[in-house]
């Protein structure tokens, strides 16, 4: 490679390249490995959520538990909810940059690089 090819942009890719991506079997296992994660996590953690709230509103004795000093399960379960959603966050990053980016990359380098 020569210095000119670092300095040269990217091809742009028309529609018909795009639709072509867009039927393609790589394009196709990216979108379904996202999401055979995001639909699971997603229903997990509305779950989660809803239940919460649903204890909030409807087992008042259960929520107010002391579990330690003036610590509260209900306390304890809002905290949860920011912890799962740092969780969630950080298995998202993980799989992004395992699973997708890698399959993303390929699919852009082959969109912006040179064809016949």
């Amino acid at each position: 490679m020569t210095g000119t090819d670092l300095t040269k942009p990217p091809r742009t890719p028309s529609e018909e390249d795009f639709a072509a991506v867009q039927a393609s079997p790589q394009f196709q296992e990216l979108r379904n490995r996202l999401r055979r994660f995001v639909f699971p996590m997603t229903a997990l953690f509305l779950t989660w959520y809803l239940s919460y709230v649903l204890l909030g509103a409807y087992a008042h004795d259960f929520m107010a538990t002391e579990v330690v000093g003036n610590v509260n399960v209900g306390l304890l379960l809002g905290l949860g909810q920011f912890l799962s959603t740092f969780v969630i966050t950080a298995c998202y990053v993980r799989f992004a940059n395992k699973e997708l980016d890698p399959r993303a990359a390929a699919i852009r380098n082959y969109l912006e690089g040179e064809r016949a």
